[in-house]
């Protein structure tokens, strides 16, 4: 991975378990690379580092899943990650483990609702029911993690995306 990113590079992250396991934003932060995570801001800087993820050089996340004829199904609360995705940053490079292999999109939005959805629910402690019960009840909670969905079909026309599959199972 960090052959990938140049060291004088502005790394985005977007807010992603699978680069935590791989420890890949501690070895980029103490290699030099300015990176812009919003986990951990202070509430009032969320957004402003949000944004820099939107314009950063390489942009670094993972996806809930990945269709076996290759389409990226995400769900996303604010939106930012899809965002930064699909259009913004001059590289994107998801990372992603095996257990988020699926057979077609259909069963990537259930992966994304009923896997990824709860884990990330509890992992932050968010109040929505399906932190608590581990499945989606479509729900109107104020925490609600699935607020955007988006199929990626094919790779944007002005994008430059790469998706890392790794053999082993990694993130939600």
């Amino acid at each position: 991975m960090l052959s990938l990113i140049p060291s004088d590079a502005n790394v985005g992250i977007g807010g992603s378990v699978t680069l935590r396991e791989i420890n890949l934003i501690d070895a980029l932060a103490a290699r030099g690379n300015t990176v812009f995570q919003h986990w951990q801001q202070p509430e009032e800087r969320v957004s402003t580092v949000m944004r820099k993820q939107l314009t950063s050089d390489i942009f670094l996340a993972s996806s809930n899943a990945v269709t076996e004829d290759g389409k990226l199904v995400n769900i996303d609360k604010a939106g930012n990650r899809v965002a930064a995705m699909i259009f913004g940053p001059k590289k994107v490079v998801l990372v992603v483990g095996m257990n988020k292999i699926v057979k077609d999109v259909e069963e990537g939005i259930q992966r994304a609702r009923n896997v990824a959805a709860p884990m990330n629910a509890r992992r932050r402690g968010d109040k929505t029911p399906c932190a608590t019960t581990g499945v989606c009840t479509d729900c109107d909670a104020p925490d609600r993690l699935c607020r955007v969905i988006t199929i990626m079909e094919k790779k944007p026309s002005r994008s430059d995306i790469s998706v890392i599959l790794v053999g082993e199972e990694l993130g939600f």
